[in-house]
C-alpha cells in the first residue's frame, strides 16, 4: 500500500493506493479523515459484516 499527502486547491489531502500504479486512489481531506477516525469502529463492523 502506498500513502501520499497531496495538495488540492491549497488544502492537504491523503491518497491511499493499492500500489504505485493504482490509477484510482482513495483520496480525502481533513474533514472526511476526522469522520473516519470518529467512526472507525462502525467502519470495521461494516467491513466484517460485508466482506466475502
Amino acid at each position: 500500500m502506498v500513502v501520499e499527502i497531496e495538495d488540492y486547491n491549497g488544502n492537504p489531502v491523503i491518497a491511499i493506493k493499492r500500489d504505485e500504479n493504482d490509477a484510482y486512489p482513495f483520496r480525502f481531506g481533513l474533514r472526511k479523515a476526522e469522520l473516519i477516525i470518529e467512526n472507525i469502529e462502525e467502519i470495521k463492523k461494516f467491513v466484517n459484516k460485508n466482506k466475502k
